[in-house]
């Protein structure tokens, strides 16, 4: 974590800003530690923020994972009519916003195919951003997290420029660097509706100092092409300080949404393979695998970290969740599938650290720090 001292803007000096005319007021820069950003030796990445305690991809949830300890935040992104980037886990928003129960986007509801998959409901990309923002968000799994669901209704769908400007008012208050961790969803399929995410995503991080310059950043997505995309823009033109690229990983058996489009026959079992790593590696600086290719659901480590390891990558396995239906099945404390088992989860970060892993994906970053801080503590 960093340690030198990093000089604040004075809370006088952004009130007389804030009270000149727009056309008067000066961008004030954010000054910047003396030293590099060194990342930690094992990062917690909120998982949508902190979505095991507040509605997932809202500002109060990714407040929550920085409250708790989190060294990321991370927002799955897509686009609404008009170009906005918005966090949502997916773009269709039926399940977790009010809009089904709201009169005035009744005609809204249809039937689309994304990604091979038929989805009936409403579509951020069928709204412009005025329209969404007129949407409250709601619990996704309201069965398993019963209190989020008090939450419902009470926040909107944020923008990817309002949660930079969360990270960005943490890091002015505390000095300490809170990175964003941003997925691209579909980018095939909005790519195909003359919506794709990559140029716009790279444009509003470059626009802004704090991701620009300062904060550490990963970009991650399901597909290849997307990443290769990124990998070569910022190759030429290396506008993000601080930017590293991700390939996630879903189970062995299935492929990339941009492989089937592209009438590629691989899967990512085959880019889990020792030749698979390492043409990964020539685009990106690690992956983030379904947590199952570290660990089987018996508690046995397999050797995948050692070979993501052998081809320079970073492992960030996704997704570890404090209740007991998530858990490795041995770390159960119950019968009860939808309890929160302290104990079981507390005990599944230690596997995965133990196992070698660079960072995780968790639902509950309080939980994950407590968990690092002990492992850190260990001697070796």
């Amino acid at each position: 974590m960093q340690k030198t001292l990093i000089t604040l803007l004075s809370l006088a000096s952004l009130t007389a800003c804030s009270q000149l005319p727009k056309s008067e007021q000066k961008a004030q820069p954010l000054v910047q530690s003396q030293q590099e950003y060194q990342e930690p030796k094992l990062i917690i990445i909120g998982h949508r923020g902190a979505s095991a305690l507040r509605p997932e991809h809202t500002l109060a949830s990714y407040q929550k994972a920085i409250d708790d300890g989190a060294d990321f935040i991370e927002p799955d992104l897509v686009p609404t009519k008009d170009g906005y980037l918005v966090a949502r886990h997916e773009n269709d928003i039926t399940t977790t916003t009010n809009v089904s129960e709201l009169s005035q986007f009744k005609d809204r509801k249809t039937t689309k195919i994304i990604d091979g998959e038929s989805h009936t409901g409403w579509f951020t990309e069928d709204f412009n951003l005025s329209e969404l923002k007129q949407l409250k968000a709601r619990e996704r799994i309201p069965d398993v997290r019963p209190d989020n669901a008090k939450f419902n209704d009470k926040f909107e769908i944020p923008t990817l420029e309002e949660i930079i400007a969360l990270a960005q008012k943490h890091y002015e208050k505390t000095g300490k660097l809170v990175g964003l961790y941003i997925e691209t969803k579909h980018p095939t399929y909005f790519q195909n509706i003359n919506l794709p995410l990559e140029d716009r995503l790279l444009k509003i991080l470059s626009a802004h100092e704090f991701t620009r310059d300062i904060a550490p950043i990963y970009l991650q997505s399901f597909e290849v092409s997307n990443l290769k995309y990124i990998h070569d823009q910022l190759q030429q033109k290396p506008v993000l300080k601080h930017a590293q690229l991700i390939q996630l990983y879903s189970d062995v058996d299935e492929s990339p949404a941009d492989f089937i489009a592209q009438g590629i026959h691989k899967t990512y079992g085959d880019l889990a393979t020792k030749e698979g790593l390492k043409n990964v590696a020539t685009y990106a600086q690690g992956i983030g695998p379904s947590k199952n290719y570290i660990v089987n659901n018996a508690g046995e480590v397999t050797h995948f970290i050692q070979d993501v390891h052998a081809q320079g990558l970073k492992i960030h396995p996704y997704s570890l969740r404090p209740e007991n239906k998530f858990l490795i099945d041995t770390l159960d404390c119950n019968k009860n599938a939808n309890e929160r088992c302290i104990q079981g989860a507390m005990a599944e970060y230690q596997i995965f650290f133990n196992a070698g892993v660079d960072g995780v994906f968790t639902d509950d970053p309080g939980l994950a720090r407590k968990a690092a801080t002990q492992y850190l503590k260990q001697p070796r």
